[in-house]
């Protein structure tokens, strides 16, 4: 591994510490990303195990496939409880 990421700093003219700080860098940013989707989850999961609202899977593709297209787009409304 050693003598693969000195290749790299050498290939890049970057120094061996410098490579190992950004892939340390990237690899941080990577899993903070993916620990906050994680706690989204969570409490998205929580929300709805309270209060049973949700939009349905057909609802929130189609609001996805109006962003994406670049049309205005309105969140799907959650139904009210009774």
């Amino acid at each position: 591994m050693k003598e693969r990421v000195q290749r790299l700093a050498s290939a890049r003219r970057r120094s061996l510490h410098w490579v190992m700080r950004e892939a340390v860098d990237q690899f941080v940013v990577r899993k903070e990303k993916r620990e906050q989707l994680r706690q989204d989850t969570l409490a998205a999961w929580g929300a709805y195990q309270t209060t049973g609202l949700h939009v349905t899977a057909d609802e929130a593709d189609a609001w996805l496939a109006k962003l994406a297209a670049g049309k205005h787009a309105v969140i799907p409304k959650l139904p009210r409880l009774r």
